[in-house]
């Protein structure tokens, strides 16, 4: 990513952070909307499921410029996601539906430089969880 991706991640992120709940659930209602075939895949609370989504997010954008220890735990979230049954595929879905909900939240605001540098941290994060599914657990 350039620093000019990683800047408007971040300066999208933050106009995020203040609904992080409303933008959970207009994922979460998206996602199994447009995509009813991944429903399956998420068990229990969603409140509680969309609080850790947002919090890995915070995570990601904060370690933009230092993604080293980002990618362990991502290699293990992508095995544990694998042993729900995710596929390489679905990260297109779940990233399909979060740039509608980017573009929910930020309205105008919403670029296409701003879906552009997202899309290049999603694929960062979904190309390193799928390596992480990749591997024996």
């Amino acid at each position: 990513m350039t620093p000019e991706q990683k800047a408007l991640v971040r300066d999208s992120w933050a106009r995020i952070l203040p609904i992080q709940e409303t933008a959970a659930k207009l994922f979460y209602d998206r996602l199994f909307e447009a995509y009813p075939e991944v429903k399956p895949y998420f068990k229990g609370d969603m409140t509680g499921q969309g609080r850790k989504l947002m919090a890995m997010l915070n995570t990601a954008v904060n370690g933009l410029d230092n993604l080293a220890p980002l990618i362990k735990p991502l290699q293990q979230s992508g095995a544990r996601h694998a042993g729900y049954g995710v596929k390489d595929e679905d990260y297109d879905k779940v990233a399909d539906a979060f740039l509608w909900t980017l573009e929910q939240g930020l309205g105008d605001a919403c670029s296409d430089d701003v879906r552009d540098a997202w899309i290049a941290a999603f694929t960062i994060v979904a190309d390193t969880m799928k390596a992480g599914a990749s591997e024996p657990v």
